[in-house]
């Protein structure tokens, strides 16, 4: 059983709720706000960072200068349609994404949403520690050093899921700042 391929295959269940989280929108522009917003360019779906510039000019603003003039009103639908509650408005290539305040309803709603990708965090981290326990269970191995490996696997899974949930009770408090 290889413990470091263990441990990387983990790191990948942290690495893939922080860019969840970097998705949620907690009142302050960023430019990760954009990354999940798929555009139909030229007949396919293309992520919105290949079809133009996102930025942040202001805390509360994000604008995309779109490179393709004939992609305007397709990025526009894009944003609107990517269920972040967002409104673009085109002024001529480039498009301005205010972001309106969150209303408490829809800061606890952003809190549930941020717990559901840390449950999802948790569960693959444990499908994790199923495999690597399989594996032990498959090599020769005595009853003490079987426990041996297990009880590793094991703390590493309980200091990946405490730093999951550290990501989570970090993010709680970021949506629910006033």
């Amino acid at each position: 059983m290889n413990l470091d391929q263990t441990k990387q295959r983990m790191e990948g269940a942290i690495d893939a709720l922080r860019k969840e989280f970097s998705g949620l929108r907690t009142g302050r522009a960023s430019v990760n706000l954009l990354d999940s917003v798929m555009v139909d360019a030229y007949g396919s779906p293309m992520p919105l960072n290949q079809v133009g510039t996102v930025g942040v000019p202001e805390p509360r603003l994000i604008t995309v200068q779109v490179w393709d003039k004939g992609l305007v009103k397709n990025v526009e639908k894009a944003i609107r349609d990517a269920g972040l509650g967002l409104n673009p408005q085109p002024d001529g290539q480039i498009i301005r994404v205010p972001l309106p305040d969150l209303s408490s309803e829809r800061r606890q709603e952003l809190v549930k949403i941020a717990g559901k990708y840390t449950e999802q965090a948790r569960v693959a981290v444990r499908n994790v520690r199923r495999d690597a326990m399989d594996e032990v269970k498959k090599e020769k191995l005595s009853e003490d050093e079987t426990k041996g490996q297990n009880d590793k696997v094991q703390k590493l899974t309980d200091d990946t899921i405490k730093k999951i949930d550290d990501l989570f009770t970090a993010k709680e408090k970021e949506i629910t700042q006033v």
